[in-house]
C-alpha cells in the first residue's frame, strides 16, 4: 500500500472510531475485547498513542525513544472535549508522517523484525493500531463491522512481518503455518530455531497446520479479538497455541 494511501485511511478510520465514541451512550461502557478498559480508556490510548507515534517520528533515527511528549492538556473527560482532541491527535500524527515521508529512520520496537524502522512501517502499523480500535469501539456500541478488505489484506502481511518474522529463535519443533485468506492471498510462516521467516504466496505444499477466514477475521485472530480456534483449521493446531504463547523478545 503507497504511502499516502496509508494516511488517508488513518484519517479514514479514525473518523470511523471517532464516530462509534460518538454513538455510544456512555463512555463508562466495558470494551469487550479489551478487558478492564472502558471506552473512555479506549479513546485516550489511541489519543495518547497517535501523539507518542508523533513526536516518534519527528525525533527521526534514533536507538532509543524519545522522551514521552508533555501534553499541551489533558486527555480529556468529558464527551463535549473528547472528540476534538482525538482529531488533534490524529493531525498531529498525520502531520508528523507527511513530513518525515516514507522512508526516514526512526526508532520502533520491532528491531529485530522483517519491518523496517522507517516512518513508512510506522504508518502501516499506525493504520492497523487504528482500525482494530476501531473495531473494539464499534462491538462495545453494538455495531461492529468488519475492516476494510484492503486494510485487512495489508493487515495480515504487516502483523506477521512486524510481530512473528525476524531474527527470532523458535524454542519448539519447527513447523510451518499458514495463513489463507478467502479474498485470495496467502501467507506463510516457517518456524526455526535459525529464523521465522514470512512467505508471501507460498508453493502448495500443505503446511503443518492452516487457518482459513475472511482477511478481517484474520486480523482480528491475530490481535486475539476473536479466537482462532473459531476459524476453520487444518492440520495440527498445537503449532498455533504455541505460536500465540510465544513472545520473540524472550531470546535464549
Amino acid at each position: 500500500m503507497e504511502f499516502p494511501e496509508l494516511l488517508r485511511l488513518i484519517d479514514e478510520r479514525s473518523t470511523a472510531f471517532s464516530a462509534a465514541v460518538a454513538a455510544a451512550p456512555a463512555l463508562d461502557a466495558q470494551v469487550p475485547t479489551c478487558p478492564g478498559w472502558t471506552l473512555l480508556d479506549l479513546a485516550h490510548h489511541l489519543g495518547d498513542g497517535r501523539r507518542k507515534w508523533a513526536s516518534i517520528v519527528a525525533a527521526g533515527p534514533a536507538s532509543t525513544p524519545p522522551p514521552p511528549p508533555v501534553p499541551a492538556e489533558p486527555a480529556p473527560q468529558d464527551p463535549s472535549a473528547l472528540l476534538p482532541w482525538l482529531a488533534a491527535s490524529t493531525r498531529q500524527l498525520l502531520d508528523a508522517l507527511r513530513s518525515a515521508g516514507p522512508d526516514r529512520d526512526c526508532w520502533t520496537w520491532w528491531a529485530d523484525s522483517e519491518s523496517p524502522q522507517t516512518s513508512g512501517a510506522v504508518a502501516r502499523h499506525q493504520l492497523q493500531e487504528v482500525a482494530v480500535h476501531t473495531y473494539d469501539a464499534q462491538l462495545t456500541t453494538g455495531a461492529p463491522q468488519p475492516l476494510p478488505t484492503a486494510i485487512a489484506l495489508d493487515g495480515v502481511d504487516e502483523f506477521l512481518a512486524t510481530c512473528c518474522a525476524g531474527a527470532y529463535h523458535w524454542p519448539h519443533t519447527p513447523a510451518t503455518l499458514d495463513y489463507h485468506a478467502t479474498e485470495g492471498r496467502s501467507w506463510r510462516l516457517s518456524l526455526t530455531a535459525d529464523a521465522v521467516r514470512l512467505t508471501r504466496s507460498p508453493a502448495p505444499t500443505p503446511a503443518d497446520a492452516a487457518l482459513h477466514a475472511t482477511a478481517s477475521d484474520l486480523v482480528l485472530t491475530l490481535y486475539g479479538r476473536i479466537p482462532f480456534d473459531s476459524l476453520p483449521l487444518t492440520g495440527d493446531r498445537r503449532h498455533f497455541d504455541l505460536l500465540v504463547a510465544w513472545d520473540p523478545d524472550e531470546q535464549p
